[in-house]
This record gives structure tokens, C-alpha cells and sequence, in this order.
């Protein structure tokens, strides 16, 4: 039986195959590649993360654009929504904070980021996570509550400062002069919601034979540069601030950018079309305590 060959292809040939196959290639997964970015949604602006601390990119940050699509990144959108707050002409933007307990998975990276954040040492934290047990057995839950400071309008901390040391902001945030505080504490017991700490000076390195440099790294709250080898804030009250040395450069707080379910929310309440002021009128979120008539700047989605 007569054996059939194929015919041998010319070397040339072959070579501009294998030339074109892996071409195709490299077209496809740069495509892919490109894909996989678009619908990652990248946070970080250009050249610079918002989470950074050392290097903050300032009100003119570039934002990335949003994907023409139905589908939108929230966290994109809230920058883009944060920028233009900055930009109004009259007034200032009453900042709000709403906290979606369904998406909250308990892992702490808003402890953590603030931590870092704001360089805060033992015994100081501005964002616990509550948590609790719901149901009965074998029909049980766990839900998760962070619980910053609520910039309350009414605030009972304003009211028992001694020294004006507190006080409310035309924002909405409720901030302390930490040159002003005594350190008396009366703001730390007229707190409803638990959510001041006093800064005894402790570090977590105290005690060994050398403190650790990045326990020496000052903070930059309320805009200002804060070493704790100068007293203050040593000493003061201390509670969340809503990052607004972040805010006021065009940057979300750190703990709404590291949120891995997307479960914290900020912005402007007043922006006409905002997120937040979206969220807070679906009827769906409620406030810790209301009945206290405190007036917290930060709604639960339920």
C-alpha cells in the first residue's frame, strides 16, 4: 500500500507561522489584561494609592473616569462625588458616613487602616467593630457594627467641654483642639456611644530596649503635623475624625477605601445625586441611639 506524504512546508513558511500564532497571543492577553483592569475598577488614582499616607495627592488628585457602563465602581464614585463637594463656592459640605451592616464581614481592615492611619498607639482606637450573636440556634448570625465617632449635631461631648477644647465644625465634624484639652475626661463619660479614648503616652514597645521608630511616626489629624516627643496629643481625648486631613486633599477616608466588602460610604449629603444622600433616603438606614436626641452624622443601612 502505497505510504502518502504530506508535503514539507518551507522553512519560511514555518517561521512566519509560529511568528503569527504568537502575535495572536499577545494581542489576546493584552485584551484580557485590559479587561480584567475595567472591571476591577481600579481605586488607585495615578500614580499614587488613596490609602497612602506619606504622600497625599492633594485636591487636584486625577480620578480615574468611570466605565461607560451601566455597572460603576462605588468607590470611584465617591471620590469623583468627594471632589466636586470641594468645589462648591458657598458653604461647606456636611459630611456623612453610612455603613452598610449586611456587607460588613467582620475582618477589621478599617481598625487597621485607621490604626495606621492616624499612628495611634495602645489603648487609642477610633473604629472598633462590635459584634454580636443574632438567632437561635441552629439559626444564628453574626452582625458586625463598626462603630466610629458619629459627628453628632447635638453633641453631648460639645456640652460638658470645659474649655471649649470640643467643638462642632460648619462641616459637621465634630473635632478637638488638642493644644485647648486639660485632659479632664468629662467628654469620654458624656459620650454615648463609647467612642473617645484618652492618650495616656503608652507605646506598644515600652518596656524594650529600644522604641521602635515607626511608633515615633507623628500623625497629621485635623491637617496638623502632631509629634507625640511634644506633648499633645498626649494627654488629650482622642476619637475618629472622619480623616478629614484626607477629605480636605480630595481623599477618602482610609477606612473607606480598604473596606474589602464595600460596606462604608462617604460624602457630601447636600451633593444633589450623591451616593450617600441616595443611601440615606431609600428609607432603609437608621442611627444608633436615636432616642438620645444626639442627631449622629453616621446612618446604618438595615
Amino acid at each position: 500500500m502505497e505510504e502518502k506524504h504530506q508535503p514539507e512546508q518551507a522553512p519560511e513558511l514555518v517561521k512566519e507561522s509560529r511568528r503569527q500564532v504568537i502575535k495572536n497571543l499577545g494581542i489576546g492577553a493584552a485584551l484580557l489584561g485590559a479587561g480584567a483592569l475595567l472591571h476591577s475598577g481600579q481605586v488607585r488614582a495615578e500614580g499614587s494609592s488613596p490609602a497612602a499616607t506619606a504622600q497625599p495627592a492633594g485636591p487636584k488628585a486625577r480620578v480615574p473616569a468611570l466605565p461607560d457602563s451601566n455597572w460603576q465602581n462605588n468607590v470611584l464614585r465617591m471620590q469623583r462625588e468627594l471632589q466636586q463637594a470641594l468645589k462648591k463656592k458657598t458653604g461647606r459640605a456636611p459630611w456623612v458616613m453610612v455603613i452598610d451592616r449586611q456587607k460588613c464581614v467582620g475582618c477589621l481592615s478599617c481598625t487597621v487602616a485607621c490604626k495606621a492611619e492616624n499612628a495611634l498607639p495602645p489603648g487609642v482606637v477610633y473604629r472598633p467593630v462590635l459584634e454580636e450573636e443574632v438567632g437561635q440556634y441552629p439559626n444564628v448570625a453574626r452582625v458586625f457594627t463598626p462603630r466610629p465617632c458619629m459627628h453628632c449635631d447635638n453633641p453631648p461631648c460639645v456640652q460638658v467641654c470645659p474649655v471649649g477644647a470640643t467643638y462642632k465644625r460648619p462641616d459637621g465634624i465634630v473635632a478637638i483642639d488638642y493644644d485647648q484639652c486639660i485632659g479632664c475626661r468629662y467628654c469620654l463619660a458624656a459620650c454615648p456611644y463609647d467612642a473617645r479614648s484618652f492618650d495616656f503616652g503608652d507605646y506598644y514597645t515600652k518596656g524594650t530596649p529600644e522604641l521602635q521608630p515607626y511608633e515615633l511616626v507623628p500623625n497629621h489629624e485635623y491637617g496638623k503635623h502632631w509629634s507625640r516627643s511634644d506633648g499633645s496629643p498626649v494627654g488629650n481625648a482622642r476619637k475618629c475624625t472622619f480623616c478629614i486631613h484626607r477629605v480636605e486633599e480630595g481623599i477618602l477616608p482610609a477606612c473607606v477605601t480598604t473596606c474589602i466588602g464595600g460596606a462604608t460610604y462617604f460624602g457630601d449629603a447636600s451633593l444633589e445625586g450623591g451616593l450617600v444622600r441616595e443611601l440615606i433616603s431609600s428609607g432603609k438606614t437608621f442611627r444608633l441611639k436615636e432616642e438620645l436626641g444626639a442627631a449622629p452624622r453616621v446612618y446604618y443601612l438595615s
